[in-house]
């Protein structure tokens, strides 16, 4: 045995003739209802959205017995789960948070775009691995069809979108996106989003405050038309200095989802595409201080940024702007097509930071594509850059990329 919860246990198993192992999920007998048998034959049926799902491929039972489970890929030993990282028992950089993040909307998208919600959008039900950020999703076996099928799962009371949580709707894509923005903010803020000052008023998180916090009376911690539910210095100190250290960008969107998205599930929430392309910006404004080489993020909105560990006021970065996107430049910066076209492609390079290979202080933008950049230089003056070439890092450059043009700025 692996793990277990509520519906039932996970165990490692091995398959006579196969070279793997896998997971099998075995439920507990009230658990193994004929709707849940035939939600999973269903499910074996199908197409997994990608491969970041964990899903069920074969039905087991036992001759004779009421009770079956199912067969799905083991989670390799190299991914951790989400709750080891929020409690601080595993590391993990900005950079692969803003990975987790990116690829969690993108998973929901992608199963949502498939006609099927998750139900159960958590924390617990999240794997990662923490030097990359690739993401791992278990507990497919609640997965449905979108308005149609139905389960007795209703979701984890703190990721419930509020309209579940008061018992007037059931689980469904728009309360998915909900509990994706919840499950987003513990991410990123390390903190629930509606659990601030109110929190205090109640002698435990029961149920039945739970049902007043997340259902009846939900307030944003930083709701900026009502500061009743304000997050209170000592208590949540985790999500008031998280909420400082992230760019407006991110900020407006969880403000959105929890106001807005609150009061109108319909067409209020923040959609995954949204978090999608928020989450890839974010990681490309990731820059170290100078001064002191912590993790900061570039923040457009604000012409004057100090850096939150040292308060040093920190020099605008050198980095590329392609369109409306701006890309700073550090050792590391790998371009990749979703730069040039949009289209979410991170899995080819185009361009990388690299070191001269002689005179180790100057840098430049290495072309690791098949065809030759013309760039034109601050002067006016051009020349090419062939494959395998670089280009100087130099301020007012223009290189053509081809499908769009890149200035690098200061």
């Amino acid at each position: 045995m692996i793990g277990e919860g509520g519906q039932g246990a996970v165990y490692e198993a091995a398959v006579e003739g196969a070279e793997e192992p896998v997971a099998l999920k075995w439920y507990l007998p009230h658990c193994a209802t004929p709707a849940q048998r035939e939600a999973i034959s269903m499910l074996v049926e199908l197409t997994p959205p990608s491969d970041r799902f964990l899903w069920p491929s074969e039905l087991a039972t036992i001759d004779g017995e009421q009770s079956f489970g199912y067969v799905m890929p083991l989670r390799p030993p190299n991914y951790v789960g989400m709750v080891d990282v929020l409690a601080g028992r595993v590391d993990v950089s900005l950079a692969s948070i803003c990975t987790v993040g990116y690829e969690l909307a993108d998973s929901f998208l992608k199963l949502h775009n498939e006609g099927y919600c998750y139900r159960d959008v958590s924390y617990g039900n999240v794997f990662l691995e923490p030097t990359t950020g690739k993401v791992l999703i278990c507990d497919n076996d609640n997965v449905g069809i979108d308005g149609v099928s139905t389960s007795n799962v209703l979701g984890t009371r703190r990721f419930m979108a509020p309209e579940i949580v008061r018992g007037e709707a059931a689980p469904s894509t728009r309360t998915d996106l909900f509990s994706l923005s919840v499950l987003l903010f513990y991410l990123l803020m390390v903190g629930h989003p509606l659990l601030g000052r109110r929190e205090l008023g109640h002698a435990s998180l029961d149920g039945e405050a739970e049902k007043h916090l997340f259902g009846i009376h939900p307030v944003f911690v930083f709701d900026p038309d009502d500061v009743s539910n304000a997050p209170v210095p000592g208590v949540h100190d985790a999500v008031i200095s998280n909420w400082s250290y992230y760019p407006k960008m991110i900020r407006d969107h969880f403000t959105r989802a929890f106001t807005e998205g609150l009061r109108n599930p319909q067409h209020g929430r923040v959609a995954e595409s949204i978090w999608r392309l928020a989450l890839a910006r974010l990681r490309d404004q990731i820059m170290p201080c100078p001064a002191c080489g912590r993790t900061n993020i570039f923040d457009e909105a604000e012409p004057d940024q100090s850096c939150w560990s040292c308060k040093r006021n920190m020099p605008r970065p050198l980095r590329l702007r392609i369109g409306r996107e701006t890309v700073v430049l550090k050792e590391g910066t790998v371009l990749h097509p979703h730069h040039v076209r949009l289209d979410h492609d991170f899995d080819t390079p185009l361009a990388v930071i690299a070191q001269h290979p002689e005179r180790t202080e100057v840098w430049g933008l290495r072309n690791l594509t098949e065809n030759t950049w013309p760039v034109t230089l601050p002067d006016g003056s051009t020349r090419e850059v062939e494959p395998g070439r670089s280009v100087g890092l130099i301020p007012g450059a223009v290189i053509d990329l081809g499908v769009v043009q890149a200035h690098l700025e200061l």
